[in-house]
């Protein structure tokens, strides 16, 4: 996605603060937590319909890449 359509926002007035998924009121912390729970994605994009499946990968493409990036050598 690019910076005129972006996955996450972050507001000190919208869930205090946390970084969420844009357009949502849903921290993207909770995706993390129910997949580290061992819930499927599936169950978090039902749970919480306001967050897009492309939102939710795209998150998930970030986190990969960012590891991939920022692993000492």
């Amino acid at each position: 996605m690019s910076d005129r359509n972006p996955l996450v926002t972050r507001s000190p007035d919208v869930a205090w603060g946390a970084t969420v998924f844009a357009g949502t009121r849903v921290p993207v912390d909770t995706l993390f937590e129910y997949l580290a729970a061992g819930e499927t994605l599936e169950e978090f994009l039902h749970q919480f319909p306001t967050v897009s499946r492309d939102q939710a990968v795209g998150v998930l493409d970030q986190a990969k890449r960012h590891a991939r990036e920022h692993v000492p050598a």
